[in-house]
């Protein structure tokens, strides 16, 4: 909505996903890849309020240099990174487990078809404020390749169902914080839906703050997690 509400949104996350961090690795080394997880989205907002002092300032670089680092983590490090944390969470005796890893890396090249033609042509690094918001809505490349919404729905996908099918219950309720995020950014906000939803998720996963500090997999694996 604004370079303040991105830097602001950034500082939040950045020293909490920080402190959980810290926490997590003191605590079971399992929880780090999910407790990383607020710390990157609030780089992800810190690349955002650099677009927009670019948009407002006039600055064409700035606005290249802090898009390239917003899709970055919004094409190629979600899609990746969520299942791989639900990879290192769950049990070895689970039957899921390898499923988990085969949607990480599915998620890889997904999340490279996405973002590495942004990097070979500043053509597609395309930004605008629509409704005093950011929208990157234009700039897709699989456009070329398959209907907007099938892009979509694999995104979503990859990073919904790995958390949803946990043999984790709180990281199953998750799941439904981020299905709520999507039905409201959907529902809403579509005229920057890129924007808003990566703003809704990275608050989003202060909810994986709760299940770090209250060592909610314990309660159900309490033989890697006491």
């Amino acid at each position: 909505m604004s370079a303040g509400v991105s830097f602001t949104a950034s500082v939040f996350l950045v020293v909490g996903g920080s402190a959980i961090s810290v926490i997590a690795w003191r605590k079971n080394l399992r929880y780090l890849p999910i407790a990383l997880m607020p710390l990157f989205a609030g780089l992800q907002q810190f690349m955002e309020g650099n677009v927009w002092l670019g948009m407002t300032g006039s600055d064409p670089l700035a606005v290249v240099w802090g898009a390239m680092g917003f899709m970055f983590f919004t094409w190629f490090m979600w899609p990746v990174w969520i299942p791989f944390c639900v990879f290192v969470l769950e049990p070895a005796s689970s039957p899921r487990k390898p499923l988990f890893l085969a949607l990480s890396l599915i998620g890889l090249l997904f999340g490279l078809l996405l973002y590495v033609p942004h990097g070979l042509s500043r053509d597609m690094i395309v930004v605008e404020i629509n409704n005093a918001s950011l929208a990157y809505e234009k700039s897709m490349w699989l456009d070329f390749m398959m209907p907007r919404w099938l892009t979509n729905t694999i995104y979503v996908a990859l990073i919904v169902i790995p958390p949803a099918l946990s043999h984790y219950r709180h990281v199953r309720h998750f799941a439904l914080t981020l299905v709520a995020v999507i039905v409201v950014d959907f529902a809403l906000l579509q005229y920057a839906y890129i924007s808003f939803f990566c703003l809704l998720a990275g608050l989003a996963t202060l909810h994986l703050v709760y299940i770090i500090l209250t060592n909610k997999c314990a309660q159900e694996c309490p033989e890697l997690f006491a």
